[in-house]
């Protein structure tokens, strides 16, 4: 099944199952990483990873810390839906597959201000 991306009226669609979301923490500058997998028509988050830890950034309980990264595995109940900010003034989400990483905005356009919304879909689902 594959990954829709929907921002404002622009839209994508990714032939994968499985993805990692990585962005910059505005404050802090340090790099967060989710990888995500398409499981029955739902996004299900597996692990994260924070390359760091600083103010608002503590790792949760039962992470481990291995070379600098802290690496855990939330207790996330799978998504229908899964809606990202989209700001001029941050920057931006990127999408990883097979460890090549693009920026999100780039994938659907730049709908500045507009939230990104990704979700599991049939390649023919239409922009809501």
């Amino acid at each position: 099944m594959p990954l829709c991306l929907v921002s404002g009226t622009l839209a994508a669609v990714l032939a994968i199952e499985s993805f990692t979301l990585a962005w910059t923490h505005s404050i802090e500058k340090i790099r967060w990483e989710e990888d995500w997998r398409i499981e029955a028509g739902r996004l299900e988050l597996l692990e994260a990873r924070i390359r760091g830890s600083g103010a608002g950034m503590e790792p949760p309980e039962g992470a481990v810390l291995e070379n600098g990264v802290w690496r855990y595995r939330p207790t996330l109940a799978p998504l229908e839906r899964l809606r990202l900010a989209h700001s001029i003034f941050t920057a931006g989400y990127e999408l990883c597959v097979d460890r090549r990483c693009r920026p999100l905005a780039q994938l659907v356009g730049s709908a500045e201000n507009e939230p990104v919304e990704l979700f599991a879909c049939t390649g023919e689902d239409h922009v809501r």
